[in-house]
């Protein structure tokens, strides 16, 4: 996965940099572009309505590399879809919305 922080490829966002258990970690959860982002979900993108078909429930990674042929978008996926555990959504035949870009 690419480095956040300014210009540092595609995850290239301002990020904060946190601790948790101890370690210190770079994230954009929390920033002002990350609540940005979640104010504005539902106006930002177009969508497909797709539905999770055998052999990918609970893989938002392979949902997103059908769709967009890269995993590294499971966390869009689960974004729109208001999914925060894998295990308790994409369930087989899952009405499930995918952002056009």
């Amino acid at each position: 996965m690419a480095a956040l922080g300014s210009d540092k490829g595609p995850y290239s966002f301002d990020s904060v940099e946190v601790v948790h258990r101890g370690k210190k970690t770079t994230t954009i959860v929390n920033s002002e572009v990350f609540d940005t982002i979640l104010e504005n979900i539902n106006n930002i993108y177009d969508y497909e309505i797709g539905f999770v078909p055998t052999g990918y429930e609970h893989r938002p990674d392979l949902i997103s590399n059908v769709f967009y042929g890269d995993p590294g978008y499971y966390w869009l996926l689960m974004l729109v879809n208001n999914i925060y555990d894998p295990m308790e959504g994409f369930f087989v035949g899952q009405r499930i919305k995918i952002p056009k870009f």
